[in-house]
């Protein structure tokens, strides 16, 4: 990799840079970054920071900021680019991301960087860009959302609820506490799961323990979900882990965390083109980390080749 020149930061004053910034990423914590975020992006001539203030507010600065062809800067963590990109998808915008979240999950798969803030920020003047799939679930009468880094159905799904409601607990001790406390009282979810794969069809009928559809690897910080992912293949992982008994989980949350499960009985692994599912009894969805408290019925979920455009490090 190499740095950003005096050159590439010259040229990049002749764009337009909007940082969308979300001081309640991290649990509140990402607020103590908006003197930093102020301070570092006086190298962009024409830059703007816009700070979110309510729910959907990074989509409505997003759309307008992309309506005057601004290059969009996500200042949050997953849940911060998720809405930005499903107020923009489709639209000709470059988006970067500044993770200043609890987790920025996608960024370990697209771009892992050792950088400091100060430093991703200069790095944006002179970056290319790169498309990358999207995820798009489809919830019936119209309505569907696009996710960027993965979806869960049932346990991991009632982990990021827990995880959400308790803002006491913050990084990897939070997702410890909602494991634990989801799985006292956790049952398996009935699925009926038709996967479309590039080879042909595999059909469930049976209670899932737990279900994942990954665009990025890596889920809740640590955990290699989908460690075969790649967000330009045109494809989604699935990871199904069929219901097991709970003195079983341990095991299991070992293998998650290396990203063995995959070769595990229990387990099925595989790329999707799309995915067909039917939930008799509603339960909670996370997509990037965003809860959706009741998802039931039927719904379809697929893959959306090269959808939206990524700056990155020059290579």
């Amino acid at each position: 990799m190499r740095g950003t020149t005096f050159n590439e930061v010259i040229m990049a004053m002749g764009s337009t840079y909007t940082f969308i910034f979300n001081p309640a990423a991290d649990k509140g914590r990402a607020a103590g970054k908006a003197g930093m975020l102020r301070r570092s992006i006086a190298v962009f001539d024409k830059a703007s920071l816009e700070t979110t203030r309510f729910s959907g507010h990074a989509g409505d600065i997003a759309l307008s900021a992309a309506r005057d062809g601004a290059t969009l800067i996500a200042c949050g963590g997953d849940g911060t680019l998720n809405e930005v990109v499903n107020a923009v998808a489709g639209m000709p915008v470059r988006i970067g991301v500044l993770p200043v979240g609890s987790a920025n999950d996608f960024l370990k798969t697209f771009q892992p960087s050792e950088k400091n803030h100060e430093e991703q920020i200069r790095g944006f003047a002179g970056a290319d860009s790169r498309k990358v799939d999207l995820g798009r679930v489809d919830f019936g009468k119209g309505d569907s959302r696009y996710f960027v880094n993965s979806i869960g159905i049932g346990f991991t799904g009632r982990i990021a609820w827990t995880v959400k409601a308790t803002p006491w607990l913050r990084g990897e001790l939070s997702y410890a506490y909602a494991l634990v406390s989801v799985l006292l009282g956790y049952t398996s979810v009935k699925m009926h799961i038709k996967i479309n794969t590039p080879d042909g069809s595999i059909e469930l009928d049976e209670h899932v323990f737990a279900f994942s559809v990954s665009n990025g690897r890596v889920e809740g910080g640590k955990f290699r979900i989908s460690p075969g992912a790649d967000p330009y293949d045109g494809l989604l992982d699935v990871c199904i882990l069929k219901a097991i008994p709970k003195w079983r989980v341990p095991g299991y949350v070992l293998k998650y965390l290396k990203g063995t499960q995959i070769h595990d009985p229990e387990v099925i692994y595989c790329k999707a083109l799309s995915l067909d599912i039917f939930m008799p009894e509603s339960d909670v969805m996370h997509m990037d980390g965003e809860v959706i408290d009741r998802a039931g019925g039927a719904i379809s979920i697929l893959a959306v080749p090269l959808a939206v455009e990524m700056l990155c490090e020059p290579q």
